[in-house]
């Protein structure tokens, strides 16, 4: 037991050991063509990272003199590290099928850290992702935002507000993914009924807990579900709710509307159809590419100028992988056929790194190379619109978490 003891901690220090480092010696990346996403690209520019922070993204002749650690980038390009509203790495499963609302099931008691995906997401250059329960239910529980660190245990990967409070989305979905026998409704009127019905509830218990004031005898009996969607409720929590036919896109806006409950709409295959009155609704989507339908009927009306379509009409456009429908190693692809298919190129590589820092309420965080930030990273060996374009390195606040020149990782990146 005893050597036991003590090989993990030689070896929890060899590993630590190096992060430790980069958190007090600056590193100094030069030469680089930066793609910072807030502002114009910088040709032969300067990264400098510090603390796991960014602390100077610009021209080289403006960059502060440091005695850090150089790295050599010249011909490479830098942007931030890639950010995926949705996908379901880790394996883990939510809700079971013991009735269509499921609120307080949590994605993250179901995650396993060391599934294979997690490797290859950061092969792919991804830095952040919100894990997702499945889509057979109106709601099948909490989502988990996600750096892809080297961990050894989920609670060491999970993003934490300022309170300490791991963040998280709530799921929920409509169409025929939720149409099944009781208690599961059967039709699309009974599904937006139910829905109606446990917001009403989740009112009235917020309504109860409010007037309660923190007395023990006033207070209702603690209920995990309505608590969840009474967060809902208050704006503290956002619903990233799967939907692809128009009319459901539409009851979603409806719904929250109703409820006045923030929403990211994903998928919304024919959100081409309604992209005026999704923008009008100041709704964001988080979609997904053509040739990703995911073997549904409903998903028929997905084109390949959704994107286009949407950002013309001024909604707000995140690509996710919802892997392993698209393999993470292929998410920059995503923003490639975005342009290919009417995005312009700004809106693009927005799509893959800013535009879902915003949906999960961390673009104060990530998902652009700016003074502050935290320092996640992919290194490319060429442009990231580019099919010919590898994922060189991938950097998450700091330390180096992917290298394709380390033959385990490669392994990750280019394995079946």
């Amino acid at each position: 037991m005893t050597r036991h003891l003590l090989s993990v901690g030689i070896l929890a220090v060899c590993w630590l050991g190096p992060a430790l480092q980069a958190q007090e010696t600056p590193v100094v990346f030069s030469g680089a063509h930066l793609i910072p996403i807030a502002g114009r690209e910088i040709d032969r520019g300067t990264l400098i990272i510090q603390h796991g922070k960014i602390v100077f993204v610009g021209h080289e002749q403006d960059a502060p003199q440091t005695d850090g650690t150089r790295i050599d980038v010249s011909g490479k390009i830098l942007m931030p590290g890639l950010v995926c509203t949705h996908s379901h790495i880790g394996g883990g499963r939510g809700g079971d099928r013991s009735e269509p609302i499921q609120p307080a099931v949590r994605i993250v008691d179901a995650i396993n850290v060391r599934n294979s995906g997690f490797r290859r997401a950061v092969a792919g250059g991804l830095t952040t992702v919100n894990i997702m329960p499945g889509s057979g239910h109106l709601c099948s529980g909490q989502t988990a935002y996600v750096k892809l660190r080297h961990v050894n245990t989920i609670g060491q990967m999970l993003i934490r507000d300022d309170a300490g409070a791991p963040m998280s989305g709530l799921k929920m979905a409509n169409g025929t993914n939720s149409q099944k026998a009781p208690p599961f409704p059967g039709t699309r009127g009974k599904s937006a009924y139910l829905v109606r019905q446990a917001f009403i509830e989740a009112d009235e218990y917020r309504r109860k807990v409010k007037e309660a004031q923190g007395d023990p005898e006033k207070l209702p009996a603690r209920d995990l579900d309505l608590e969840v969607l009474a967060q809902v409720l208050d704006g503290d929590r956002v619903v990233h709710h799967h939907t692809h036919r128009h009319d459901d896109i539409m009851t979603v806006i409806r719904l929250s509307q109703e409820y006045n409950f923030r929403v990211v709409l994903h998928h919304v295959s024919a959100g081409w159809r309604v992209a005026d009155e999704i923008a009008a609704a100041g709704v964001p989507c988080s979609i997904n590419i053509l040739d990703s339908p995911a073997g549904k009927m409903e998903s028929e009306d997905k084109i390949f100028i959704t994107g286009g379509v949407l950002e013309r009409a001024g909604v707000a456009v995140a690509y996710h992988t919802d892997d392993w429908v698209t393999d993470s190693r292929w998410f920059l692809r995503c923003a490639a056929l975005g342009v290919r298919g009417g995005m312009t190129r700004e809106a693009a590589l927005e799509s893959v790194t800013l535009a879902g820092a915003k949906m999960l309420d961390l673009d104060h965080r990530i998902g652009s190379l700016e003074p502050g930030k935290d320092a996640d990273i992919a290194v490319l060996s060429g442009d990231p619109l580019s099919v010919y374009t590898k994922v060189l390195e991938t950097w998450v606040e700091g330390r180096k978490v992917f290298d394709r020149t380390d033959p385990e990782d490669r392994l990750y990146a280019v394995g079946g």
